[in-house]
């Protein structure tokens, strides 16, 4: 019975966790040496990336009945799950980053947006830029015609402005 109430809080840590993430990706991390694995934990916190190493069968009672539930299959080896509240894409990106460069490190699979992904699937979703990054490519797109309009009217001007200087002396 001692076991169970041990058991319980970390249970519902989790639960609590991925209840409202955006993005939960479960990864395997055999492997990698602690160094690697500091620098990807550094990595992630600065992204604002929960990542923690629970035992499978904790995550297996905290998956259930969430969006999460489909992970339950993948649980077994060493595992840890990253998990992001604000940015779907975040964790996939860094880990997809980090695993090309430490093959040690392998993506399983994923809930972003409720929506279950495989390996396959994390991949792609990593190739998606982020927020800010599509935010800036969208004022860029705005911003173009904008400003090519301006500088056709600023040549207009400059070319006329050079027509009149001519002009007015020929005139008088």
């Amino acid at each position: 019975m001692a076991k169970i109430e041990q058991k319980k809080p970390i249970v519902e840590e989790i639960a609590n966790n991925v209840k409202d993430a955006q993005s939960v990706i479960l990864v395997n991390y055999s492997g990698l040496t602690v160094e690697q694995d500091t620098i990807l934990r550094k990595e992630l916190r600065e992204a604002g990336i929960l990542y923690k190493v629970y035992k499978n069968t904790m995550m297996n009672l905290a998956f259930k009945g969430t969006a999460c539930e489909s992970l339950s299959e993948h649980l077994h080896g060493t595992n840890a799950v990253a998990i992001s509240a604000d940015d779907a894409t975040a964790p996939a990106r860094i880990l997809d980053k980090f695993a090309k460069q430490y093959p040690a490190l392998e993506l399983i699979a994923g809930v972003v947006e409720g929506n279950y992904n495989d390996q396959a699937g994390i991949q792609a979703l990593a190739s998606i830029p982020s927020r800010e990054e599509l935010l800036g490519k969208l004022l860029g797109s705005i911003q173009s015609p904008i400003s090519n309009f301006a500088r056709v009217l600023n040549q207009i001007a400059e070319a006329g402005g050079a027509d009149a200087a001519q002009e007015a002396p020929a005139a008088e």
